[in-house]
């Protein structure tokens, strides 16, 4: 039984005004576009609200991430909690701050998580390499 904490931080910069990144994380639509590569998804963007994501592993057992949103500042910052599992088994716990700053006509974002990995069920390379991947997502449904 092991415990490995880690914490990362990650920026992307949006040719968009805040408001507008803002909304692709609220509307459930486009947020299972840029966030949910496969599997079932649901929204409740609110404080207190959940979101909740069921896919699959790669050797085909069960993986669901559920978020609990506890700090929603419109245009400007969203604070959620998070656990993933796989097959019945607690992988991570995380906690996520995203704050958004208007520069110019457009924004620059920046992601800190914190986490703990749960018996070398997921690496912390492997998170922050998701979470960059669904940050470039984001960026590409911003082109839309």
């Amino acid at each position: 039984m092991t415990v490995l904490h880690s914490t990362f931080n990650l920026e992307r910069s949006y040719p968009v005004p805040p408001e507008r990144v803002f909304a692709a994380w609220a509307d459930p639509e486009a947020k299972k576009r840029w966030f949910v590569s496969a599997g079932e998804h649901e929204l409740d963007f609110r404080a207190g609200g959940r979101e909740a994501v069921e896919g699959r592993t790669p050797a085909g057992g069960v993986l669901t991430f559920v978020a609990t949103y506890h700090d929603i500042v419109p245009d400007r910052r969203i604070v959620f909690t998070g656990t993933l599992t796989g097959d019945d088994a607690l992988a991570t716990v995380s906690t996520t701050t995203v704050e958004l700053f208007a520069e110019g006509d457009g924004t620059r974002l920046v992601l800190t998580e914190q986490d703990t990995f749960l018996d070398g069920a997921e690496k912390p390379e492997w998170r922050e390499q998701g979470t960059g991947d669904w940050l470039d997502r984001l960026g590409d449904e911003l082109k839309q």
